[in-house]
C-alpha cells in the first residue's frame, strides 16, 4: 500500500488560489479544497483551523502574485507600464482583481495604510528610480494613477467597459502628466 499523501498548508493554500483564479473567491471552501486536493476535509483543516485563516493565506498568496505581475513591465515606460499591467491583470484575473480589491479582505483599511504597506515597496521604488523623485512624492503622484488605474480596471473586472489598449494608454498617459505637474507645482 502507497504511503498517504501528506497535505500541506501550502496545497491548500495554492488549491484555493486555483479555484479564485477559477471561480472567484465565493466559491472557495473546505469541501471544494477537500475536492481538489483529492483528499478528505480533515487534511485542508488540520493545516488551518477555519476557512477565514484559508482565505487570508489564499490573499495573500494572490497579493504575492499581483505585484510580480504589475512588475513584469513589456514597455519602456515603467508608470505606464505598471498602470497598464494593473489594467490588463483585471482583465486577465478579473476574480483574483475582485479578490484582492473588492472584497474587504486587504489588510490595509485607507489608502494611507496601502501606500505605506511592505507589498507595494517594489512597486514605489521602481517609480521613484524611473521619475528621479522622492519617496514622498512618489507616493503622492502613485495614488493619483491608482486611483485612476484602478477605477478603469474595475469598469472592466466587472463587464462594463470592453478594454482598448490605445485609449487605456492614452488616459494613463494624461493620468501621469497631471499628477506630475500638480506634484511640480506642490514644491
Amino acid at each position: 500500500m502507497p504511503p498517504k499523501v501528506k497535505i500541506t498548508r501550502e496545497m491548500v493554500t495554492e488549491a484555493g488560489f486555483e479555484i479564485v483564479r477559477e471561480m472567484g473567491i465565493e466559491k472557495v471552501n473546505v469541501r471544494k479544497i477537500a475536492e481538489r486536493l483529492n483528499c478528505s476535509t480533515q487534511p485542508v483543516l488540520y493545516n488551518f483551523k477555519t476557512i477565514e485563516e484559508i482565505k487570508r493565506a489564499i490573499y495573500e498568496k494572490a497579493d504575492i502574485f499581483h505585484t510580480e505581475y504589475l512588475m513584469n513591465i513589456r514597455d519602456n515606460d515603467i508608470m505606464l507600464g505598471i498602470g497598464l499591467n494593473y489594467i490588463r491583470f483585471a482583465i486577465n484575473e478579473p476574480n483574483l482583481f475582485r479578490f484582492l480589491f473588492q472584497s474587504g479582505y486587504a489588510k490595509e483599511h485607507s489608502l494611507l495604510e496601502m501606500i505605506n504597506s511592505d507589498e507595494l515597496k517594489p512597486v514605489l521604488a521602481a517609480m521613484s528610480q524611473a521619475m528621479g523623485a522622492t519617496e514622498e512624492k512618489t507616493k503622492e503622484i502613485f495614488l493619483t494613477i491608482a486611483l485612476f488605474a484602478h477605477g478603469y480596471a474595475s469598469i472592466i473586472a466587472n463587464n462594463s467597459l470592453e478594454f482598448d489598449e490605445k485609449s487605456a494608454v492614452k488616459h494613463l498617459t494624461n493620468a501621469y502628466r497631471g499628477a506630475v505637474l500638480a506634484a511640480k507645482e506642490e514644491e
